[in-house]
C-alpha cells in the first residue's frame, strides 16, 4: 500500500497579507522561493480577526457560532473557554488514520484543552501565555488583577515617554517595538521541529503544525533582521491619515490608543517587516531540512496566517473590531509533495477551508462535517468549482471587549453590521482601501439584498445574533426579511 503523504503547516501570528505580495518592502528570500512552485492564495480570509476563534476555525473548518470560541479563551472576561460538545478537529482525525502527529508553538484554541487532548501525539514545545491552562472551573476569575499587582513595578502612573512607548497613565508600560534575539520563543518551536524532521524515519506519515507567534506586536525582531531595512525608505499607508468620522466611535477610540508620532508609526512598520523577515528565515530552515532529508516531495507545506495586521491602516496597529480588509485577509500558499508547479487563485477562500482540504488530501475526506469547502479541486484543475461561493462572511463578538459585529463581502461590495453602533458599507471596487462609509447613500435594495444574504448564512451557522427585543434590534432589516425567499 502505498503511503501517505507528510502533511506540515507553518502557521504566523498576525502577518499582513500583503507582506506575501511581490509588491512588498518585506524580504522574504523563502517565501519567495517557495511560492514558485506552490499554489498562492490570494483572496483568503479568516473568520474572526483574532486568535483564538481564527485557529479554532482553521483546526475545524467551523465558524465561532459552531465551534464556540468567540475571543482569547485565557482572559477573565472571556466569552467562552473551550469548543462545544463534539467538535473535532482535523488532527485528531489524522491521528486515528496512523499519522505521527506533532505541534510546536502557539496553540490557543482552548483554555482548558491542550494540543495533547486534541490529536497531537508530541507537544515539542508550546509557547503558553502568562496565563497558562486553566482548569474547567465555573468561578470567577482574577487573573488579570493578579497580573497587575505582580507587575505593579511596571505599572505607568505618569505621561512621562520614550520612543516606541505608548503611554497609558494606570496600565503596565507598553513599547510598541523593540528588539529581541528570540521573540515568543519562535525558534525553539522550528528548532525542535527540524529536530524531528532530520531523525525522521518511521514508516508511518507525520502531520507537523508549527505555530510562531511573531510577528504579532509587540514588534521586537532579532537585531540583524532589522538591519535588512536600515535603508529602506518606508512609507505610511495611503490610508493612514482617515479620520473615520464616518465610521463608528469605537473605531476612532481604538486609532486613539495608538498614540504615536509619524516618525513611530514608520519605524513600527520598519520593525514589523523585519519581524516578517525573521518569521521567513525560520520557515526556511523547516524548508531546508525538508529538502536535505529528502522529505519535501512526499509533504504538503502549508504557509499560512491565522489573521492579519493593520500595519498602520486607518492609524491602527494589531487587529480588533474595525472591519477592515487588513485584519481579515490572510496569506496562505500551498507546495511541496506533488505540486510542482505555481499558479495563483483569486477565489473567495476562508479560514475554514484548510481543514476539509488537508483532510482529503490526506483520503480522509467528510471525516468531519465542517462550513469550509475542499480546495482540492481547486488544487488539482486551477478552476474554479462550479457553484463556489460568491460572498463570505465574518463573525465576531469583540476581542477583550465586547461588541456583535458581522459582516458580509464580495469584490464589490462590504457590509459591516454592529450593533454597539452604525453599520458600515464600503464599495470595494472604488474604495479598496475602505475610506468611505456610504451606508446613509447607497440604494436601499442593495443594502437589503446584503442583509439577507447575512441572515440567511447566520441561521445555517445557527448564529444566535438575532434577539428581537425592541432595545436591541437594530439591523434596518431583521433576519426575517429570508422568509420572503421561503428559507
Amino acid at each position: 500500500m502505498k503511503k501517505k503523504k507528510n502533511v506540515l503547516v507553518f502557521m504566523t501570528d498576525q502577518q499582513n497579507s500583503e507582506t506575501l505580495k511581490p509588491s512588498s518592502k518585506a524580504k522574504t528570500p523563502n517565501l519567495d522561493k517557495f511560492m514558485e512552485k506552490s499554489i498562492k492564495f490570494n483572496n483568503c480570509h479568516t473568520t474572526s480577526p483574532h486568535c483564538c476563534p481564527s485557529r479554532a476555525g482553521f483546526f475545524s473548518g467551523l465558524y465561532p457560532s459552531q465551534h464556540n470560541i468567540w475571543n482569547n479563551v485565557e482572559v477573565d472576561n472571556a466569552l467562552s473557554r473551550t469548543l462545544f460538545d463534539g467538535v473535532k478537529l482535523f488532527p485528531e482525525i489524522l491521528k486515528e488514520d496512523g499519522y505521527k502527529t506533532y505541534f510546536a508553538g502557539k496553540w490557543h484554541v482552548s483554555a482548558y484543552e491542550g494540543p495533547k487532548d486534541r490529536g497531537f501525539d508530541h507537544v515539542l514545545y508550546e509557547y503558553v501565555s502568562n496565563y497558562g491552562r486553566f482548569k474547567a472551573e465555573n468561578k470567577p476569575r482574577s487573573n488579570d488583577w493578579s497580573q497587575v499587582y505582580s507587575n505593579k513595578d511596571n505599572i505607568k502612573l505618569d505621561d512621562s515617554k520614550d520612543f516606541g512607548e505608548i503611554v497609558r497613565n494606570g496600565y503596565p508600560k507598553y513599547y510598541q517595538f523593540g528588539i529581541d534575539n528570540d521573540p515568543f520563543g519562535d525558534n525553539i518551536s522550528t528548532e525542535k521541529s527540524c529536530e524531528v524532521l532530520e531523525n525522521y524515519d518511521s514508516d508511518k506519515p507525520f502531520f507537523m503544525y508549527v505555530g510562531t507567534t511573531g510577528p504579532h506586536d509587540p514588534y521586537c525582531p532579532p537585531q540583524k533582521f532589522l538591519d535588512l531595512y536600515k535603508d529602506v525608505d518606508i512609507k505610511l499607508p495611503p490610508n493612514f491619515d482617515d479620520d473615520m468620522k464616518d465610521k463608528p466611535a469605537l473605531y476612532r477610540r481604538t486609532k486613539d490608543c495608538f498614540k504615536l508620532t509619524r516618525e513611530e508609526h514608520i519605524e513600527s512598520i520598519r520593525r514589523y517587516y523585519a519581524f516578517v523577515s525573521y518569521e521567513d528565515y525560520l520557515f526556511g530552515k523547516i524548508l531546508k531540512t525538508l529538502e536535505d532529508k529528502d522529505l519535501l516531495k512526499d509533504t504538503y507545506v502549508l504557509y499560512i496566517t491565522d489573521h492579519g495586521d493593520y500595519v498602520a491602516s486607518h492609524g491602527l496597529w494589531s487587529k480588533g473590531l474595525p472591519c477592515f480588509r487588513e485584519a481579515y485577509s490572510i496569506g496562505a500558499a500551498l507546495g511541496g509533495a506533488d505540486i510542482n508547479t505555481h499558479f495563483e487563485n483569486n477565489d473567495l477562500l476562508s479560514i475554514t477551508d484548510f481543514a476539509p482540504t488537508i483532510l482529503e488530501l490526506t483520503g480522509n475526506k467528510d471525516k468531519i462535517k465542517t462550513t469550509g469547502e475542499s480546495l482540492v479541486p481547486i488544487i488539482k484543475t486551477n478552476k474554479t468549482p462550479k457553484n463556489w461561493r460568491k460572498y463570505l462572511f465574518t463573525q465576531t463578538n469583540g476581542n477583550e471587549v465586547y461588541g456583535i459585529q458581522r459582516a458580509v463581502f464580495n469584490d464589490k461590495w462590504k457590509l459591516v453590521f454592529n450593533t454597539f453602533d452604525y453599520d458600515e458599507l464600503y464599495d470595494l471596487e472604488n474604495d479598496p482601501l475602505e475610506m468611505h462609509n456610504i451606508i446613509d447613500s447607497a440604494p436601499k435594495p442593495v443594502i437589503k439584498d446584503l442583509f439577507k444574504k447575512l441572515w440567511t448564512f447566520a441561521k445555517e451557522t445557527n448564529d444566535a445574533c438575532t434577539c428581537p427585543y425592541i432595545a436591541v434590534a437594530f439591523a434596518p432589516y431583521g433576519p426575517g426579511i429570508i422568509l420572503e425567499d421561503n428559507i
